[in-house]
This record gives structure tokens, sequence and C-alpha cells, in this order.
């Protein structure tokens, strides 16, 4: 009898016929196989679970685990353990052909990640394949000798072939390693597993949304506005009932999007049994008011809010119960985990993408996605709806500029308008005037701010933002706001913005963009630094978003003296100017169209940068794929940020404390996300060299040197540690 599959100590007691390894192979097949089921590909969920560790039935495996005490010594992508991986994969291609080699991806892949195909590197699939490998015929003959009756669950389009076995692939990879990872934590104690409890039906969420919509409609002032709002949302409740699929949302800033689209989502999923919505928003974005919203609506144990991923270089049973896999009723994201978990090749990333199949994707500001990435991004919806049974709402303040268009043929078909008529709509919401202003000094700008009552100023730069706030942060009622301030530090000096603005004294605000979606703030005159006309839409949107001003909100436009940060900033800036000297109104419909034709819809092959695509299909012949070849390539953020947790106040020290000394980091890691600051990969290791950082478990990154974060700026500039890495993270 094998007696382990984990290097952990068995139970005293346990049940004569207890079989560890096959008790873990038939759970997790069975629990991939219901996973795959949203997908009509449960058979392959299931041979994929049942054979990813047959090669831990050799001897050489046992004979490790006997002789070592190592925790984790399992796991396979460390010097000296054994390779337990490539004996599922080179089975699965023996006993199924081609048909097994697109299962011995998952296999060998469900430590190390999704291998690429065919390269020069040892670790490439075909090579896997053709290692000598131990022995593992002590597998019984049960779990070996088993069949698939499918090819795939869906039909292959000859254009799009190479892409959509590329994608099946990785759900099943992700059904495998979500299924394997939830054994393990129940294995490794049982009662901690329990708190992945049961989530509320969606019936009541819905219950929950509609009694508190009625009443946030029975106390809201009649203003032509609120009627507005009310008439956005009594036409999702009627789009609601269409058939799944693509939609798009066209809905001026301020018009009620964010509780219209959920009601949308809610009674859609209702209507055609899907399972969760997930809510995504641009990186830029503040997150946690829309996340603060739908809890103080839903309830606390509905939303899941992610957006940092606590990621160690090497995979452990810790990073493997902290990883994430969107298992709650209602998932507040962003496009970089959304976008990038899509295209990795790491099983903590992939483990979650399983949990999109049979959802409603809301994509709040479709537009913002990044330029260079464009094709793939709308590859991945185009297969996310057409083969699993995902609901898309394109969500835009603008227009769905991810349609296909004559002036764009790479767009999504079939988009359907949930709005009638979004250019009406735009006439009934329009009251700011656009003000342009030449180029301008600091020094300008900040006396223009310093003159004004209540006013917001936007830029593009962590460090433009700290050099004007520093100008004026001694005039009376002057913020700053910057993704340098951890998420529950943002929510709380946003709470004593909107009360300085209600009680009507001064309110001078500076920001960087993170404030311009879906951030429910109101100020008569706003400024914004030269962008791209998506972002100046956006930052009109928290200018007179109440319409309670006699005359229309001023929006001032300004070009910096420094110039602009290069790539998409400066591009996207540049393509305004040039929409701008044709337009009066820069953010009529008929600017915004001439925007995006210029910006996303003549680049032609730009809007895949990296040829990602082209790559996925030079290996179609024989299916060989480059997994880590893509996931290096599609990054949303070029320079790779990693999350460092802010001990902002005695609940961010108890959860720093509960990660510091628990095995079962999970819920630790997810209340964690909200005292979070992100930091580029170089920053954070200066941080790390002077001591002001410290490292938890090769996972968490906690700041310990507190005279680095004040209340007023975030992570702060004071220090001369912090003047040496500003750059880097400006």
């Amino acid at each position: 009898m094998i007696k382990q599959y984990f290097a952990h100590t068995l139970p005293d007691k346990p049940p004569a016929d207890w079989q560890p390894l096959e008790q873990h192979l038939k759970e997790t097949a069975e629990k991939a196989k219901e996973f795959a089921c949203a997908f009509g590909a449960e058979d392959w969920g299931y041979l994929a679970g049942l054979w990813h560790d047959i090669g831990k039935y050799s001897d050489v495996f046992q004979q490790r685990l006997l002789a070592t005490q190592d925790a984790d010594g399992h796991i396979e992508t460390k010097p000296g353990r054994p390779d337990h991986s490539t004996a599922g994969a080179q089975h699965a291609t023996k006993t199924l052909g081609q048909l097994g080699k697109l299962l011995a991806y998952t296999i060998a892949g469900h430590h190390a990640g999704l291998p690429d195909g065919k390269t020069n590197d040892q670790s490439c699939l075909i090579k896997r394949l053709e290692k000598n490998i131990p022995d593992f015929t002590a597998t019984p003959d049960w779990i070996l000798n088993q069949a698939i009756s499918a090819v795939t669950p869906f039909t292959l389009d000859q254009k799009r072939f190479s892409f959509q076995l590329s994608f099946f692939v990785r759900m099943i990879y992700s059904c495998l390693v979500d299924a394997d990872f939830l054994n393990t934590e129940s294995f490794m104690d049982a009662q901690k597993s329990a708190w992945r409890k049961e989530y509320p039906s969606l019936e009541t969420i819905s219950n929950r949304l509609f009694n508190a919509l009625d009443e946030l409609n029975t106390k809201a002032l009649q203003t032509p506005i609120n009627k507005q709002r009310a008439s956005i949302l009594q036409d999702c409740m009627n789009a609601a009932i269409w058939k799944p699929g693509l939609f798009s949302l066209t809905v001026p800033t301020g018009g009620g999007k964010t509780l219209s689209s959920l009601a949308f989502a809610i009674k859609h999923a209702i209507k055609y049994n899907l399972s969760r919505i997930i809510y995504v928003i641009p990186y830029t974005s503040i997150i946690e008011q829309n996340a603060a919203v739908f809890r103080q609506i839903l309830g606390d144990e509905v939303v899941l809010e992610h957006h940092s991923n606590f990621e160690s270089e090497e995979e452990d049973h810790r990073s493997r119960l902290a990883s994430e896999n969107w298992d709650a009723p209602l998932i507040v994201t962003t496009n970089v985990q959304f976008f990038e978990s899509l295209f990795s090749c790491r099983s903590s990333k992939c483990r979650r993408i399983h949990n999109i199949t049979n959802s409603v994707v809301i994509l709040d500001e479709a537009q913002m996605l990044p330029v260079p990435l464009l094709k793939p991004s709308i590859e991945a919806l185009r297969e996310l709806s057409s083969n699993y049974g995902t609901t898309i709402v394109l969500c835009t303040a603008t227009q769905p500029a991810l349609s296909s268009t004559d002036s764009f043929k790479n767009g999504l078909d079939g988009v359907r308008e949930i709005i009638p008529d979004p250019t009406e709509l735009y006439e009934k919401f329009k009251r700011v005037k656009t003000i342009r202003l030449s180029k301008v000094s600091d020094d300008e700008i900040a006396k223009k701010i310093a003159s004004i009552n209540q006013v917001l100023c936007i830029v593009n730069t962590r460090k433009h933002a700290r050099l004007l706030y520093e100008k004026i942060k001694a005039v009376e009622g002057t913020f700053h706001l910057s993704a340098l301030m951890c998420p529950a530090h943002r929510t709380a000096v946003l709470k004593n913005i909107r009360k300085t603005l209600n009680s009507g004294t001064c309110c001078r605000v500076v920001s960087t963009s993170l404030v311009e979606a879906g951030v429910d703030i109101d100020f008569p005159v706003v400024i914004r630094a030269a962008a791209g006309i998506d972002s100046i839409a956006q930052a009109a949107g928290r200018c007179n978003r109440e319409g309670k001003l006699l005359q229309n909100g001023e929006l001032y436009i300004f070009t910096p003296e420094e110039a602009l940060p290069p790539g998409h900033f400066r591009q996207a800036a540049d393509t305004t100017e040039m929409v701008m000297r044709q337009n009066d109104d820069p953010l009529s419909l008929s600017a915004v169209e001439a925007y995006f034709r210029s910006l996303y819809w003549m680049k032609g092959d730009k809007l895949d940068m990296h040829e990602i695509l082209q790559a996925i299909t030079e290996g179609n012949t024989q299916g060989d794929y480059p997994f880590r070849y893509i996931a290096e390539k599609y990054k949303i953020i070029e320079n790779v940020m990693d999350p460092v947790i802010i001990p902002w106040n005695d609940k961010a020290r108890h959860i720093i404390q509960e990660l510091r000394y628990s095995d079962f980091p999970s819920s630790a890691a997810r209340k964690a996300q909200r005292f979070t600051v992100q930091l580029p990969q170089r920053a954070l290791a200066q941080l790390l060299s002077v001591g002001s950082v410290e490292r938890l478990h090769e996972q968490f990154n906690v700041l310990i040197n507190e005279d680095l974060y004040k209340d007023d700026m975030g992570l702060c500039p004071d220090d001369p540690t912090f003047h040496e890495i500003e750059n880097l993270i400006a």
C-alpha cells in the first residue's frame, strides 16, 4: 500500500483501506470533471485529474518522500525533487494519440506551469514526452485504462482553430490545477478548508439588490438626471432577457451604469442559469469604491475584491493556499488580473479562469484595453462568448470601441447595444463645457488650483501629482490621491473629500487618473492634463456630475510643461490634439469616433505588437503552442508590479500577523489586498535591500519602515531611500 502522496505526516489512525494517492487522484478527477462540465468537457477534466500524479507511483518518488521531512516534497519545481508530472503526460499521448497531447500540456505543467510545445529548452513538452522516466506501472489498472469520448465540446473554426485549441488547453489546465489545489487544501486542514463555505444564491443576491434599488429610487429626488438613470436601469432590465452573448452599454459618466449593469447581470444570470458576475475595471481605476457599494448592498460574504496577486517565485503549499480561484458570486477585479490570467502559464494565475465560464463579465470602460494587446484580448472575449457560455457586457461612456465596424474589421461581431439611442442620451447628460489651455507650468497650474474653492486636478503620473500637491498642500482643504496610497486609505480619503464637498467648504484635490473610472465625486471645476479623449471623458464625469449647477461645469485641459510619458500616454494625447483641432466639442460622439478610428482601428498589426496570435497559429499543425512565450509577452503593465502590504491601521497589522504565522493564508491574503500598494520589481528590490520591506514566506512583502508611509501622500517621498526609487514608480 502506498502510504503518501504529500510529504506530510499521516493521521495517527488512518482507516484500514485508506490509500491517499489513489484517493487524491479520484477526488481531484471528480472535482476537475465538475469544473469542466461547465463547458461540456467533463471527460477531459476527469482524465487530467486522474492521471496528473500517476508518476508518484514510482519507487523513486516514494523513496524520496520517505527519506525527507520536506513539507513540499510533492512539488517538483526545485532541484532534487523527482519528476512525477511527465508520467501522466506520456501516458496521455500513448493512450489518446494527438488528442492526448492537449491533455499532456495540462498534466506536465500542473506544478511548473504550462510548457511551450516545441523549443530547444529541455522543459518543452516534446522533450518531456521523449524523456526517460521512472517506472510507474504500480498505478492501479482502473486509473490507467481510461478513454475519452469526445474530441472537443465545440466546433472548430478553420480560421481560428489554433487559438481555440490553445484556449481549450488553458481551460482544462485551470480545472486541473484548481481541483488539485483545493484537494491539497482539504488534505492539509479540512477544518480551515471549510472556510470556502457556500455562498448565497443568485436569487438571494437579486432580492437584496432590487430591494436596495427600490429604496434608492424612493429616496432619490426626481431631478432630470435621476429620471434618466431610472430609464437606463429599465433599459438594462429589459435587455437582461435577451439570449447570452455580447452586449454593449453606452452610458455617459454619471448615468448610474455601475448598478444598472449589475442589475442586468444578476437578472440575466438567473434567467440563463449562469454562475457568477465578474466586474472588470481598468487597472488605473479605484476598484474598491465599486466593491464597497456592492458589499453594502449585497453583503460582505458575496463580494471578492481582487486586484493584488500574492505570487511567490517558487510554488509551495503556502503559495497554493494563497492563490485566488474566484469562487465568489461577485468578483470585482482589474483588467490586469482578468486578461493576464487568460494568457498566463502559471498555475496560480490560471486556476481561476475556469470560473469565468458560464458567467456574466462586465468590462467597465472597455475602451481602455491597451492598444498593443487589443487583437489577442478581443480573441479571448470572442472565445469566451462563443464556446464557454460567457455573456460579456462592454460598458463605456463613449462608444463600443471593440465592436466590429467597416473601419475595424477585427472587432467583435454581434454586439447588441442595451441603450436604444446612445446619441440622444449623450445630449441629455451634457453638463460640462470644455476649455483648452496652452502649455502651462506647474506653478501656474498650482496657482489656478489654489484660486478655486472646489476643484479636482487630474494628472498622468504619481510623481506629477505629488509635485503639484506639495506646491499647494498648505492651502485650506487640499487633498492628494494616488496609487501609492493603499485602497483602504484611498477609501478613507474619498469619504473625507465627499464630506467636504457636501459641506460646501473648500476642497482641492490633486489626483492621478485612478480617480476617473467609477469614482462617485462631483466638482464644479475639473482640470485635466492632456490625455486620450476617453480619459478626458472620464474626467468630465467628475464635473457637475449631478447637474446641480445653474450652468455647465468647467473642464480645463492643459499640456504640462514636462513631456508626457512615452508610449500610449503620449500617443493618446497626440491623437486627442489632432481630433480637437477638427471638433469644437471633444466629447461629442463624432469626436470620439474619430479618436478611436485613428488610435485603434487604423493600427493594423500594431494591435498585436508581440504577434501573439501569429505565434499560436504557427504551431497549429502539430499542436505545438508557445504558452510560456505568450505569458511573457502578454503584459498589460510592462514593468512587473508586486504588492507591498502596508500596516496602515490595526486591522492591517492583525492581517500581517495572520500571514506571518498561519499555514492557511487564503483568507488573510484576500483581506490584505485592501492594504497593498503596487510597486515595480526594481523599486521593491531596493526597498528590500535597505530593510524597509520584509519578505514573508517568499510571497508576501510587508512595509516595516512605517516612516515611509504618510497620511497625506501614502508611500512617502520624504525619506532619502524613496528619492532614489521615485523615478521607477512615476
